[in-house]
């Protein structure tokens, strides 16, 4: 497995933090009529109670569930790729089940039509299991690592749960954006509070955004992003059940199959090394595509404008094998495959800026130009085109 993927299990999400900067939204009230009426909350109170619940010593309660999220773009027929493969999100449905009994009782499955990975961590040790390679490696988790929650793989629900798209969302939450408060919602069959973002912008792709929190533990339960025109949402990621109970102990033991192919790693002081290496390797990677890319416009209507070309787009894959196995490795993927039939479907386009292929799905709007320019956003072809012309 490569090292990566263990240290993007082992990323703490700062919810607090996060939540609280978007504490600006603005004392918005809480309807109070339908079914069922949770008591009156505003937007800023609803999001204090959710820095309380999220921020509190051990993270959120123990508890236990199944997260499905659904994706429906319009995006052209796709190529076949891996079941665990990114590119495969960008359309239907796919389940993620999580268990949560504390910081160091924690178990992710990803099933998939015929086979299933695991996480799996229980005090000092950790398991990883694939099924469909019948491989698992087998963590000790020494005390220093233990005490570095960077280096531990210890995925929180909200790494693979709503609260970690809402908390991306929330933390842009400002004067560009109109919030509101809905009360009579139900989730997994949970009553909610939902905060509903909008774009004040005509220009965005984006109708509105909700934000589903639990009436009574706060946690965000789902999140649904609607695109201007469709009654359903374009992309949903939620709890469909949902227990906010202490997991049974057997969710967090784990013995390999007969036949199965076992490494044993361990995880301490040498760790470290290895997380900052890749911090350092991901920083760099960032400060280059900074240096090199430019933003047209502000709030919703952000136009991020990279110069890239076509021949970069299809080589801008690894190609030194660390894609490897793991949740999100890329195995099976073909992003050429994608390009190629993506780029079918795009609209040839120009104007006093210049000329190029017009992409558009129903929340993202791209323009690949033809004097080496990549211009995305959530935002109408007009937005796009008139991006393309600020030098």
């Amino acid at each position: 497995m490569r090292r990566g993927t263990f240290v993007r299990w082992g990323v703490p999400i700062a919810a607090a933090a996060v939540i609280g900067a978007a504490i600006g939204a603005g004392p918005v009230i809480a309807a109070v009529s339908g079914e069922p009426t949770l008591p009156e909350r505003s937007a800023q109170q609803l999001l204090a109670d959710a820095v309380a619940a999220t921020g509190k010593e051990g993270g959120i309660a123990p508890m236990s569930g199944t997260v499905q999220q659904t994706a429906s773009l319009g995006l052209p027929a796709l190529p076949q790729t891996g079941e665990a493969s990114p590119l495969s999100l960008l359309s239907g449905s796919h389940e993620v089940k999580v268990w949560y009994g504390g910081a160091d009782k924690v178990r992710v499955a990803l099933p998939t039509q015929l086979n299933e990975t695991n996480l799996i961590v229980n005090g000092d040790t950790a398991w990883y299991w694939e099924s469909a390679t019948n491989t698992a490696t087998k963590l000790t988790i020494k005390a220093e690592a233990r005490q570095d929650k960077r280096a531990l793989p210890t995925p929180r629900p909200t790494d693979v749960t709503p609260q970690q798209v809402a908390e991306h969302l929330l933390a842009n939450v400002d004067q560009h954006t109109a919030v509101r408060v809905i009360n009579t919602a139900q989730v997994a069959g949970r009553p909610v509070y939902q905060l509903v973002l909008a774009p004040k912008d005509a220009g965005s792709l984006v109708q509105e955004i909700r934000i589903a929190l639990d009436g009574e533990t706060y946690v965000p339960l789902q999140v649904q992003v609607y695109a201007k025109g469709s009654a359903e949402p374009a992309f949903q990621v939620g709890f469909t059940q949902v227990t906010f109970t202490p997991p049974a102990a057997e969710n967090f033991t784990f013995t390999p199959p007969a036949g199965a192919k076992v490494e044993e790693k361990t995880l301490g002081a040498g760790m470290e090394q290895e997380v900052a290496a890749d911090r350092a390797e991901h920083a760099e990677h960032a400060k280059d595509v900074a240096e090199r890319a430019k933003v047209v416009g502000q709030g919703w209507t952000t136009v991020a404008v990279v110069p890239f070309s076509l021949s970069d787009l299809k080589t801008a894959t690894p190609s030194d094998g660390r894609q490897g196995r793991g949740p999100g490795s890329g195995a099976g993927a073909d992003p050429s495959a994608l390009i190629d039939s993506v780029l079918k479907s795009a609209t040839p386009v120009s104007g006093t800026w210049g000329s190029g292929k017009l992409i558009k799905t129903k929340l993202v709007t791209a323009l690949l130009t033809d004097d080496g320019r990549l211009l995305v956003g959530a935002v109408t072809p007009e937005e796009i085109t008139k991006a393309a012309g600020t030098k």
